[in-house]
């Protein structure tokens, strides 16, 4: 038997590339049970296909497609077969899921079920234009100009950050050495999500959370739920228009990535400015890795910004380096998180 015949090739199939085309299927099953709140009815305790049509009030026909749809997809396990089947959530699903657990992270994912989805429509002419496809086509006015209009919209926005966030954010606070450090800045802080985090995994932490003024009850409410008023303030703070608050620690979560290069260079220099020798600033978003071929979170996450901001794009830990050195930091170097999410941290 010679090599040649001795050697197995691999067959060539289309199956990689329909489950791929065809992916919207499987995510809009996904996003409407979040929407119809199913894993947190689940959470609760198992119930039949018949207990589950009525609390949803879903229709006969396709119950039972849909239902064990979610069990072939990993999100739902099933005893007995339709009529007599019972339903309970898989573990991350009940972990993720359910809408009365703090690790909930459904919130990003009900956003992309009510806006993103239908923006993603458009990415043909988003790449063929380069101008976002969201409200702003509409209305003429930014993303976030519109939620800051509306109290309601800014705090599902948060809540759908906070839920892509929080599990980057644990990893961060219980990972990282603050050891050395005092304080610590949260540009873009948001609901506060980040800087608690740190407080409840490093009580020698002091924290600051910085954003806009509409943002700042979003921030003091979720505080006071984790009773940390005394260790975390929140600061009024536009960061294009006014200098960084001082701190040991300067901290931005998915905010670098919202803006074009000049930008990010801006940004990236106000906070070296604010941090004393030693100091780090810390990047935490989908970087994508240098032969951006692997994460692909990031390099989607790049034509979401497409979609959703006037220049914003991700980058690779290699183009944050070029840009933290010409800032003035001396060392740069990346942490993994949680999933396709990473650290990127420049030491001045």
């Amino acid at each position: 038997m010679n090599e040649h015949s001795a050697t197995v090739e691999k067959e060539v199939t289309p199956a990689h590339i329909m489950q791929i085309g065809t992916g919207f299927w499987a995510s809009k099953v996904l996003l409407t049970a979040v929407r119809m709140g199913l894993f947190t009815h689940l959470a609760s305790g198992p119930l039949s296909g018949e207990a589950i049509q009525k609390v949803l009030g879903l229709h006969q026909r396709s119950l039972y497609d849909f239902l064990d749809a979610l069990v072939a997809l990993g999100f739902l396990h099933r005893e007995g077969l339709k009529e007599h089947a019972v339903y309970t959530n898989s573990e991350d699903a009940n972990v993720f899921l359910d809408r009365k657990k703090p690790s909930y992270v459904g919130g990003i994912l009900e956003m992309c079920d009510h806006r993103l989805y239908k923006f993603w429509e458009s990415l043909e002419e988003g790449l063929k234009t380069g101008r976002p496809q969201n409200e702003i086509k509409e209305s003429g006015t930014a993303l976030f100009e519109e939620l800051y209009k509306d109290p309601a919209r800014l705090k599902e926005f948060m809540s759908a950050m906070r839920g892509a966030q929080i599990g980057p954010f644990i990893a961060f606070a219980t990972n990282f050495d603050f050891t050395p450090y005092k304080t610590l800045c949260d540009i873009g802080g948001a609901s506060g999500a980040l800087c608690i985090q740190v407080a409840r995994n490093n009580p020698h932490m002091e924290c600051t959370t910085a954003d806009l003024p509409a943002v700042q009850p979003i921030a003091k409410e979720s505080i006071a739920h984790f009773k940390l008023e005394g260790k975390i303030k929140t600061v009024e703070l536009d960061f294009f228009e006014s200098p960084f608050p001082k701190a040991d620690i300067i901290t931005m979560g998915n905010i670098l990535h919202d803006w074009g290069l000049n930008e990010k260079k801006v940004l990236i220099k106000k906070a070296f400015d604010a941090l004393p020798s030693g100091g780090a600033f810390v990047v935490i978003e989908n970087i994508i890795d240098n032969e951006r071929r692997s994460n692909v979170m990031g390099l989607l996450m790049s034509l979401n910004m497409l979609i959703e901001t006037e220049s914003g794009f991700d980058y690779t830990a290699q183009d944050f380096e070029e840009w933290a050195r010409e800032a003035g930091f001396s060392k740069v170097y990346t942490m993994p998180l949680a999933g396709p999410t990473s650290a990127v941290i420049a030491i001045k």
